[in-house]
């Protein structure tokens, strides 16, 4: 029977360049104060071995554990996997933090931690014990919990604040939330409508708050009156259920809804059709997440598409390449885009007579 083949160590590329590991170490970690002939040397058994550096090797430097932690909220996020809704928040930020890591030879992991967790600082910081994170990417609503911020700031570890504009330690990142919803609700206009419904998010989220002032701000500058139709939910398809139903019981019902979720977005679309409303001939609607669900939707929905993987990847950038920051910066802008699909029309006729 054939023997397995034994991995290639550090130990097998130090013994065959004929150095130590501190060395090999140095060379993968790609430290100044190594001889040319020396690196080549090493590099040449690495190539030869088909040696793959390892987390461990690289950590023999001691100045570095080559991990980025990413912190995102673990009841909703186990809600969604647990539904299986097609949510793809995570898988974008995978994609863009895994992506950028591996380029500069990192891994990124991610914990989950519960949002209104009395034990938050004692989850996170058994975290940071078991992992020593070089730096740690927060989401929403974790970028603007003090008690987090507060605990990684005090360990002098580096963070970036994803949905986050205020003052502090960290860098904070934005998804350009107010211009998002500025450019749906310009979109809308554009197409004729006037009574534009709004389903926002959460309280407890800070972007829930920009994009009503962005919805709201383009909704002034038109010269349309905004109040009483702005509803909230948590994002979750049955928060849109009731948001949507409000809207569309009003005596005079919005002709065109934002919904700021693809859950909520896909229950105001379900709230429609039970009314007897065609999508987009009498009622046009817009999602704030252009997931795989509202894309597979009939008719398949017009969505704003926030730039997940590329603000994910750019905070990996910064924490690992970026230049010490003092907190007291503007917030980095990641803008995203709208894209149309056949969930927005002209306004109704029966609106303009």
């Amino acid at each position: 029977m054939a023997r397995r083949r034994q991995s290639v160590t550090i130990k097998h590329v130090a013994a065959d360049a004929g150095v130590s590991l501190q060395t090999v170490s140095r060379v993968i970690n790609n430290e100044p104060n190594v001889r040319p002939e020396m690196k080549k040397r090493v590099q040449d058994s690495i190539d030869k071995l088909g040696y793959v550096p390892s987390i461990a090797a690289q950590r023999m430097s001691g100045s570095r554990s080559y991990l980025i932690l990413a912190i995102n909220d673990r009841a909703r996020t186990i809600a969604d996997w647990q539904a299986r809704l097609g949510t793809d928040w995570v898988d974008q930020m995978l994609l863009g933090g895994m992506l950028a890591s591996g380029e500069r030879g990192y891994r990124m992991l991610v914990e989950l931690v519960d949002t209104h967790n009395d034990h938050v600082e004692r989850e996170l910081s058994a975290a940071i014990a078991a992992l020593q994170p070089d730096g740690v990417i927060l989401t929403p609503p974790h970028s603007d919990n003090p008690l987090i911020t507060g605990l990684l700031a005090k360990r002098n570890i580096p963070f970036a604040r994803i949905g986050s504009k205020a003052a502090g330690p960290g860098i904070a990142m934005t998804m350009g939330d107010e211009h998002l919803a500025a450019i749906a609700t310009d979109h809308l206009i554009e197409l004729g409508h006037r009574r534009i419904g709004f389903i926002a998010g959460p309280d407890d989220y800070s972007l829930a708050d920009w994009r009503i002032d962005g919805w709201r701000g383009a909704m002034e500058r038109a010269g349309f009156d905004a109040n009483g139709l702005c509803e909230r939910g948590d994002f979750g398809f049955e928060s849109g259920l009731a948001a949507a139903r409000s809207l569309l019981d009003l005596p005079d019902p919005p002709t065109a809804i934002i919904a700021s979720s693809d859950q909520m977005a896909v229950a105001t679309l379900e709230v429609a059709r039970a009314d007897g409303l065609s999508v987009p001939d009498d009622l046009s609607l817009i999602s704030f997440d252009n997931t795989p669900i509202v894309r597979f939707t009939e008719p398949p929905m017009t969505a704003l598409d926030q730039p997940i993987a590329a603000t994910t990847a750019k905070a990996v950038e910064l924490l690992i390449d970026g230049e010490p920051r003092t907190g007291d910066e503007e917030p980095i802008v990641m803008e995203g885009s709208l894209v149309v699909r056949g969930s927005t029309g002209r306004v109704p006729q029966r609106a303009v007579n």
